[in-house]
């Protein structure tokens, strides 16, 4: 008997990131355990800054009650109080507290910082000094790693450089890959390395 798919939300709003986020939606999305679901404000399509159009499977206010993780991916509203980015923000809540994984790359790892997500984790972002620039309430310096990706305590964090390590790291938190890191040094090195 086959059981359920659990699903993996992502958070698409106009001008994510739509790259950082492509490696780890295909691998899950193609595993018998998981399946990618978006999630936005509303239901409107939303255009990301690479131009493609994604018309949401849920909005935030009719996602599911359980799911499996909410992947948070980058953009420049993440830096924009203005831009409403912060009304996912209960979700994210919602998410740790029902132990479900959560994932912030780029500027969604300021925003978890600015959040107070990221105080007590280990944890990366863009450098140290970005992350307090743009993130004035953040208070866990003393946590942050210099590293393309880091996952501690149910949070992954990778900077906007490290799409491939954030595959990665959630691939592996999920159990959704055997070998991450087999799966990570092809898609790194490629079939001829070096």
């Amino acid at each position: 008997m086959q059981h359920p798919k659990k699903t993996v939300l992502v958070y698409v709003f106009d001008g994510f990131a739509d790259w950082e986020s492509s490696y780890v939606c295909a691998e899950l999305n193609q595993t018998d355990s998981f399946e990618v679901k978006t999630v936005a404000p509303d239901h409107a399509s939303k255009r990301s800054m690479g131009g493609i159009a994604v018309v949401p499977d849920y909005a935030l206010d009719d996602v599911p009650e359980e799911f499996a993780a909410l992947l948070l991916i980058g953009g420049n509203p993440w830096l924009d109080p203005t831009s409403g980015i912060d009304a996912v923000e209960p979700l994210v809540r919602r998410a740790r507290e029902q132990g479900a994984l959560v994932g912030g790359i780029c500027n969604a790892a300021a925003f978890l910082a600015e959040h107070g997500f990221l105080d007590d984790c280990a944890h990366t972002g863009n450098t140290l000094e970005y992350v307090q620039q743009c993130a004035p309430h953040y208070r866990g310096a003393e946590h942050f790693v210099e590293a393309q990706a880091v996952a501690d305590r149910g949070v992954v964090t990778a900077n906007g450089s490290a799409a491939l390590e954030f595959a990665r790291e959630v691939l592996r938190e999920l159990g959704a890959k055997d070998d991450p890191d087999a799966w990570f040094k092809l898609h790194k090195d490629g079939f001829y390395p070096g």
